[in-house]
């Protein structure tokens, strides 16, 4: 039982929407009716400016870091990397289809994921973040850079944990969970109609 109350911690953590929030708090409005519709970090700062938006990002990174690190020692101390995989998986879910907005809306669990792998890989994580950051600069597009590192981090648990191994595995799955909730950018991407990242930013109010 303990195990399954470190899932639903994480899931709840993952489930706090804090690009909402911010929408709300700092803009009264709702961030899902502005911009892309998205709850993530990109969408922030195309409505609200880079300042609201970094913390956003660092608070999606947390609340899938978080679960990670604290949660296997109190609930799951006897398996505890398997279950801090599950318990990381439960917040990108929770991140995805948030309960507290009735599963409607909510972000693609990029930056959420990031975090959870910072904890369970940090080495590769940050060899993949670095990869965001130079794919962003290069060619603007924050969804192709999501990809681009979601790939490279595959690749780099595989080569430096590896293959076999339960965090290489899930970080496959969870690669192939991004390249799905980016179904509909990779689509604009090949039709060219994807906006740029330094083009489209304008703040709101």
């Amino acid at each position: 039982m303990m195990p399954l109350a470190g899932l639903l911690i994480a899931y709840l953590a993952g489930s706090i929407p804090f690009a909402y929030i911010a929408g709300k708090l700092f803009k009264g409005i709702d961030l899902r009716e502005h911009g892309s519709g998205n709850l993530g970090a990109t969408n922030v700062f195309r409505v609200m400016g880079w300042k609201i938006a970094s913390v956003v990002m660092l608070l999606d990174m947390a609340k899938g870091a978080l679960p990670v690190s604290l949660l296997p020692a109190r609930f799951a101390p006897r398996n505890p990397v398997l279950w801090a995989i599950a318990f990381g998986v439960a917040a990108i879910l929770g991140h995805v289809k948030s309960v507290f907005l009735l599963w409607k809306g909510g972000g693609k669990g990029v930056a959420t994921a990031g975090g959870v792998f910072l904890a369970l890989a940090p080495i590769p994580s940050l060899i993949s973040l670095s990869v965001w950051g130079i794919v962003l600069y290069l060619s603007g597009y924050v969804s192709l850079a999501s990809l681009a590192s979601a790939v490279t981090l595959t690749i780099a648990v595989a080569v430096m944990v590896g293959p076999t191994s339960p965090i290489a595995i899930t970080c496959a799955l969870i690669t192939a969970f991004v390249f799905w909730t980016h179904r509909a950018n990779i689509g604009r991407l090949k039709r060219g109609e994807e906006n740029r990242f330094r083009r489209g930013a304008k703040a709101v109010g």
